[in-house]
């Protein structure tokens, strides 16, 4: 029994030495050589101070600003540590809504955002990921769509021509990942802070 036991501690006390520390040590000094912005957490840094992050959306409520997809997102309840609260794109609480194609609740928060949305551009077609919270609730990109969809707010509230925030939304579109994984998308923190710099000319 004892002869076996010796071998196997040490074999523990290795492989936790080996893949628990060496391992990820190594992993993370390579990533922080090689990639360093991005293993720093891909930091959008303005002025000296760090705005965010392009991988976790932020809530951008203000008319003069483009709206990322919506957040199901949630924290404790201060009041009440059993239950939760809403908390937009809280990147300590990664979740969808888990709420299904029935639920009253989900079709009356759809249906007060499109309401919201057609009245902003009436006639136009609401892109859906405008009204759908993507899995994780951190989402930090829209569609193009959805980035032109709001271009006539923003170029009201900012006023601005619909032209020149067209042409902003177009410089910010990113195409497909090695031209073939995923969908065209714009970062919508970049886009705003791209839209500040814009009116600051």
């Amino acid at each position: 029994m004892l002869n076996q036991l010796r071998p196997a501690l040490v074999l523990l006390v290795a492989l936790t030495a080996l893949t628990g520390l060496a391992y990820p040590l190594a992993v993370t000094g390579v990533a922080g050589t090689v990639f360093p912005a991005k293993a720093a957490g891909s930091l959008i840094e303005r002025d000296g101070r760090v705005v965010g992050s392009s991988l976790i959306g932020q809530g951008f409520t203000g008319a003069g600003y483009f709206h990322g997809r919506p957040s199901a997102t949630t924290a404790a309840d201060p009041a009440d540590a059993s239950k939760t609260v809403p908390a937009p794109y809280n990147a300590a609480n990664s979740m969808g809504s888990n709420l299904g194609p029935t639920s009253a609740a989900l079709a009356e928060r759809v249906k007060g955002d499109l309401d919201a949305l057609r009245a902003e551009s009436p006639g136009q077609p609401v892109p859906v990921d405008l009204v759908t919270t993507s899995g994780s609730g951190l989402d930090p990109d829209v569609s193009p769509e959805a980035a032109f969809f709001q271009v006539p707010r923003v170029a009201r509230a900012r006023k601005l021509s619909e032209e020149q925030v067209n042409e902003l939304v177009a410089a910010q579109v990113q195409g497909r990942t090695l031209g073939l994984l995923g969908e065209p998308r714009v970062n919508v923190l970049a886009l705003n802070l791209a839209l500040d710099d814009l009116a600051k000319r």
